[in-house]
């Protein structure tokens, strides 16, 4: 890891120009059943973690990111899912239960969340959108650092990306702030990067 520099907050942002457009691409060219069968089950050994979670934190996508919602259903249905929520642009990142039920609403970054009101949550197992990604459990996301941040605070939670095969890269910039994942979920595999899952 190196620390933050212009350099390589500049060669972050390339990689993440680049990768959007990759992202973009694949997703407005996948034919209309690999859109329905893309991210609609849990693999097997995911099946099996998710049992020994109480909470689990997930999100709702934003433009061509993969959409996990329907993965979760049954843990939305059981009040065991929380999402992102941001109370302004300068707070810190926060989870929230959420239930089929209740709306989401436009957060101050633009994307969807829960209602202020909805119960505070801190899930032990988060799966969080990529831009890019590595096989080390190298990250890139969307630049803020807001789930850097969640998981510095939280070192315990296991860290699982979700991304299209498009945005892996064969190696990401880090900063010196940079949390790895554990494991990455593409539409074609499950992906290890350490020994803690």
């Amino acid at each position: 890891m190196t620390d933050l520099s212009a350099d390589l907050v500049q060669q972050k942002q390339k990689l993440r120009e680049r990768l959007r457009f990759r992202r973009k691409h694949f997703a407005a060219n996948l034919d209309g059943m690999a859109q329905l069968a893309a991210f609609r089950a849990l693999p097997a050994p995911l099946s099996d973690l998710l049992a020994d979670h109480a909470v689990v934190g997930a999100y709702a996508a934003s433009g061509d990111e993969p959409d996990v919602m329907p993965m979760f259903a049954g843990l939305a249905e059981a009040g065991a899912l929380a999402l992102p929520h941001h109370a302004g642009r300068i707070a810190e990142m926060s989870f929230r239960r959420w239930a089929p039920d209740q709306a989401l609403v436009k957060g101050p970054w633009g994307t969807r969340q829960p209602a202020d009101g909805a119960l505070l949550a801190t899930p032990d197992l988060i799966f969080c959108p990529l831009v890019g990604f590595d096989r080390e459990g190298g990250r890139i996301g969307q630049g803020g650092g807001h789930y850097d941040r969640y998981f510095a605070a939280h070192p315990k939670v296991l860290r699982i990306g979700i991304g299209w095969s498009v945005q892996e890269i064969d190696s990401t910039p880090r900063e010196s702030t940079d949390i790895a994942l554990d494991a990455i979920l593409t539409e074609q595999e499950f992906i290890l990067c350490g020994d803690r899952l």
